[in-house]
């Protein structure tokens, strides 16, 4: 039984016993035939190097090979007494055994195969010596035509023999008859690439002694083969033969041909050995009774049992055995998983370790390092210490290899490296499913197994990732032909692979032009996004350089910064960008890295128009008139969005009544509106020095929704009557139409003030008003946490160089604090509104502080003190059912409700309290504004930072431009260790750390910039002591 319980043949009675002295003396016919199988139609065995095939009927009438007496083959046979054992083949490594039987036709059969092995190999290894003995023993006998290196050699002798009694025409005729019949055409393919290859495997160095003849000396043979094996490119690379290196010599006793190889080439005559290229060896003198061109089995029964018994001992005695082994060397299949040691490696031994992640090197070894490791010289003459680990291969037959021969060595491979050879042994090899070691591949391929062929088997198929995978089995390793629909999968992926390279070639020569270009001759950023190849690439660049790519983006810029010669760094990525022209040189990456939405969709720029168009005004019935009032609009100068105002008076009582007027963008907005959802997932809107991204689309934010001066606007306007302490006295909150009066900046209002001029009588009242409840708050606990805020405006920013405007604010300013108090007295009205009339509103809270508000005290007002307060402040808290105490503002409740064109959570207190004044229910519930504040607060967190980061980074830009050695003032804010202490430079409001030689908290210094790189946010100063200045 063979494999899954297969039978290997028919059973045709009973097995004949071997004894010797069977058979009898025949003179044979001129040309046998060898069938293989258990009936006259043939079957293929199991073998993936040794294939037999049996010629057609139409190829037996050939004059070539086919005697004029000889019989018709049958077209029914049956094994029975008329058949005559000629030899028993067994083989006791694999448990393998059958017949080979002869018939009176001179056929011969394998009969009743037995397998005892479940292994393939076993298959493998009886047929290889099977087919051996033949060829070697009895090939006088069985001249067999595919895969029989003697048989072709005598069927040459036969040609040889005919032309001693033919013309010489005639001859000619007969030999390219023979050569280019398809039987003969396939015996040169099987013997080529079979036969051969495991020959030199079993029996030591063939390749000393047969060499095919090049494809030209036999063009008839060669051209039909290759167009019916593995195609003309494939074939003729098997087939060529390739100079020896004379370095890589064998030695005499590798030449030497072993016993069998001298037996089986003693019965081929001088034209065969010159056809194979044998070296005349002692020949076997022929039996006087066979007739010239026949090789005839002479002698008795005695003979052929003698024949068969020295067959079966040294076919019992036979083992595989390794060129290398020969030599005392290992190769690659002993060296698998890094099981090196210093016993295996020696002095001048060649071998391939790897350099690095990217590089394999060949080198020589030169002495050992250690324990383990070993000093080689590489194949650029530079000394390395490596570890076993880092061998790959062991090149056999290299002892004593001179390393100034690497280089030839090298240039020799160059020519053997054809990667179709792959394709070619792939299509051989698959077909039996066999794996091979570099060695057998090598003899397989090139024809032996040298020094110079195996290290080209080993480079062809440690690179391969198409035909054929790596197998390591009990630490050996070996090929295994990958299955033919991976291969296609492979081979896709491959030529998928070799398109984008060549696109991922033509995007990189379109940078290196942009890069050429002069800085106003650079393409657009859009035009690196019109092809859809292009943009997927440039598009990879900028998430790399913003630490913001996915695996296949992180792979894609990689690549395109590798083949630029660029490090794999995302500053590499923006410089690069920069560069072509698709980034300006002060691009902010932060829009990127947090995906900052600064457009809006067309679906929600048409829903505005439409609002635009419409005006819609819900409340309009219950609107007050209190455009009579005089209203002031105070914010900064580059302020688009205006959504809050003031009005004051006093009351015939002396009492101060104030009125805060905020923008009303409800009115044209429902919940859950397209352009509501909007503002959600934007949750702010974004100031930054170089531009504004409102939260609603910019038209409806800055036109319609916004306080225009002069122009009757809706708003909310709260009132709140004050006591004379500054307490709450009464308010009222109510839809209004107001006519702003004034549109002030912080320093426009501040320098009226100052004024004091009597027709702004409204304007002190406002700043009476703000004092008095600064009192109040200060007297309820609330914390001071003022500080100097720089503002920057940037006028062109895609410049290289543009614009700068600084604008350090003091928020002690009298117009700032004036806003500030009137804010934080809208906030307390509206939280006390919401509680009257249980409205679930966003209320804010901050716990008071464990540490007595007196604590710093001793600190100078200011900055330091503000950075002190701040520094214990416990984390706010927010309720949406009823008001939690402000211990920081010192009120007993707190609702942002000022900018609802500006912060989204501001927006939703104005939808509750406005469903109230209609007599609605409030749109949300308590559970709701909790999840929708929770969303808009995580944008507003990311909008913090973007301007934070933003600030930050044309700060630092200002001061690179300043004259080198500027002084500048600083106020000590704190110590962290020792004397490092964090400075704010009062004349740019920005705070850097170094270190100080004197001074306490609050304390002044000077200092000078020693070093700012924006782009790496870097800033270094340096104090500069007072004896100095």
């Amino acid at each position: 039984m063979g494999r899954n319980g297969q039978k290997r043949g028919p059973a045709r009675g009973p097995i004949p016993k071997r004894t010797a002295g069977v058979g009898t003396t025949q003179t044979r016919p001129n040309l046998g035939r060898v069938c293989v199988g258990a009936d006259a139609k043939g079957w293929s065995l199991a073998s993936s190097l040794v294939r037999l095939a049996r010629p057609s009927a139409s190829q037996n009438t050939s004059p070539s090979h086919t005697s004029p007496t000889a019989p018709p083959p049958p077209t029914d046979r049956r094994f029975g007494s008329a058949w005559t054992p000629a030899i028993v083949v067994e083989t006791p490594a694999s448990g393998a055994e059958a017949e080979i039987m002869v018939d009176s036709d001179d056929e011969y059969y394998f009969k009743n195969f037995i397998d005892t092995s479940s292994e393939e190999e076993s298959d493998d290894e009886f047929f290889t010596d099977a087919a051996l003995l033949i060829h070697e023993h009895i090939v006088s006998q069985i001249p067999v035509h595919r895969g029989s290196l003697p048989g072709r050699a005598a069927a040459l002798d036969r040609g040889r023999d005919a032309a001693t009694t033919s013309s010489s025409e005639t001859t000619s005729n007969q030999l390219n008859h023979f050569i280019t019949s398809p039987p003969q055409q396939n015996a040169l393919m099987g013997w080529t690439t079979c036969v051969w290859a495991e020959s030199r495997v079993m029996h030591g160095p063939y390749s000393s002694t047969i060499r095919p003849n090049p494809p030209h000396e036999h063009a008839a043979a060669s051209s039909s083969l290759f167009h019916s094996s593995c195609g003309a490119r494939s074939a003729a690379s098997l087939l060529s033969p390739k100079p020896h290196s004379p370095s890589l010599s064998p030695s005499p006793a590798m030449m030497r041909p072993s016993p069998m190889a001298a037996r089986a080439a003693s019965g081929c005559s001088t034209a065969a050995l010159t056809f194979f290229r044998l070296r005349p060896l002692s020949r076997a003198a022929r039996p006087a009774t066979a007739p010239a061109g026949r090789f005839a089995f002479s002698g008795t029964a005695a003979c052929r049992g003698r024949l068969v018994d020295s067959v079966l001992q040294e076919l019992r005695s036979r083992r595989p055995v390794r060129v290398s082994a020969r030599i005392g060397l290992q190769g690659t299949k002993e060296l698998a998983d890094s099981k090196i040691d210093k016993k295996t490696l020696q002095k001048g031994l060649l071998l391939e370790f790897v350099k690095d992640s990217e590089r394999s090197l060949l080198a020589v070894v030169e002495r050992p390092d250690g324990k383990k490791n070993w000093v080689v010289t590489d194949q650029n003459g530079i000394l390395s210490s490596i570890k076993p680990q880092q061998v790959t291969y062991v090149v056999p037959g290299t002892i004593d290899f001179d390393c100034s021969r690497i280089a030839e060595f090298l240039e020799k491979a160059q020519d053997l490296l054809d990667p179709t050879i792959l394709e070619c042994a792939w299509m051989e090899l698959s077909e039996k499913d066999k794996s091979v070691t570099v060695e057998e591949f090598a003899d397989i391929v090139y024809g032996n197994k040298e020094s110079l062929e195996s290290y080209c088997a080993h480079f062809l198929l440690s690179r391969d990732i198409v035909y054929f995978v790596k197998v390591d089995n009990r630490g050996s390793s070996t090929y295994q032909p990958r299955p033919a629909a991976q291969v296609d999968e492979l081979i896709r992926r491959k030529l998928a692979k070799e398109a984008a390279d060549k696109e991922l070639e033509e995007f990189v020569d379109l940078l290196k032009s942009a890069k050429q270009l002069p800085l106003d001759s650079k393409p657009s950023k859009n035009s690196w996004l019109m092809e859809e190849k292009v943009k997927q690439k440039i598009e990879s660049l900028q998430a790399y350089a913003v630490d913001a790519c996915n695996d296949a983006q992180r792979r894609m810029a990689g690549n395109i910064l590798k083949a630029l010669g660029f490090s794999r760094t995302s500053s590499a990525a923006l410089k690069l960008l920069i560069n072509v022209g698709y980034f300006p040189v002060h691009v902010n990456l932060d829009l990127f890295r947090y995906d900052v939405q600064t457009t809006y969709s067309e679906e929600v720029l048409s829903v505005a128009e439409e609002l635009l168009a419409d005006c819609p005004d819900s409340d309009k019935h219950i609107r007050k008139d209190l455009s009579n009032l005089r209203v002031y609009a105070i914010d900064v100068d580059e302020a688009d969005e205006l959504d809050d105002a003031l009005s004051a008076t006093r009351l015939p009582d002396g009492r101060i009544k104030v009125w805060i007027h905020v923008a009303d963008p409800t009115c044209f907005l429902q919940p859950r509106s397209i352009i509501d959802r909007e503002a959600m997932h934007r949750g702010t809107s974004i100031f930054l020095p170089t531009a504004t991204y409102p939260m609603f689309p910019e038209r409806l934010a800055m036109n319609a929704m916004s306080l225009q001066q002069g122009t009757d606007c809706r708003s909310v306007s709260v009132s709140v009557t004050l006591h004379p302490d500054g307490s709450i006295a009464e308010y009222t909150i109510e839809n209004s139409v107001i006519k702003p009066t004034y549109m002030l900046t912080y320093e426009g209002a501040t320098e009226l003030l100052y004024m004091n001029l009597e027709e702004e009588e409204d304007l002190r009242i406002l700043q009476e008003a703000a004092s008095i409840r600064a009192q109040w708050r200060c007297s309820q606990g609330s914390i001071d946490t003022s500080m100097i805020e720089p503002r920057i405006k940037v006028a062109n920013p895609d410049d290289p160089e543009p614009n700068i405007n600084l604008y350090v604010e003091d928020q002690t300013n009298p117009a700032m604090q004036l806003v500030t108090e009137m804010m934080i007295l809208c906030g307390e009205a509206v939280a006390a509104f919401g509680a009257d009339n249980n409205i679930p509103l966003p209320y804010r809270g901050h716990p008071q502080s464990s540490t007595a508000v007196t604590a710093f005290a001793y600190l100078p007002e200011g900055p330091a003190r503000s950075v002190a307060n701040i520094s214990v402040l416990r984390a706010a808290e927010m309720d949406f059912r009823k008001p939690v105490a402000h211990g920081v503002l010192g009120v007993p409740g707190y609702v942002q409700f000022s900018s609802p064109i500006r912060r989204y959570v501001d927006l939703l207190a104005h939808y509750q309290v406005k469903a109230f004044l209609r007599g609605e229910s409030p749109p949300y519930s308590a559970g709701d504004l909790e999840g929708m504040t929770f969303i808009a607060t995580m944008h507003v967190k990311v909008a913090r930072r973007l301007h934070s980061n933003s600030l930050r980074y044309w700060l630092l830009e200002y001061l690179r431009r300043q004259p080198k050695g500027r002084k500048y003032k600083a106020l000590i804010l704190k110590f962290m260790k020792d004397r490092m202490a964090t400075l704010l430079l009062l004349d740019v409001g920005i705070q850097v750390t170094t270190m100080v030689a004197a001074g306490k908290v609050g304390d002044g210094a000077t200092v000078v910039v020693e070093m700012v790189h924006p782009r790496d946010d870097i800033l270094s100063v340096t104090e500069i002591p007072e004896d100095t200045e």
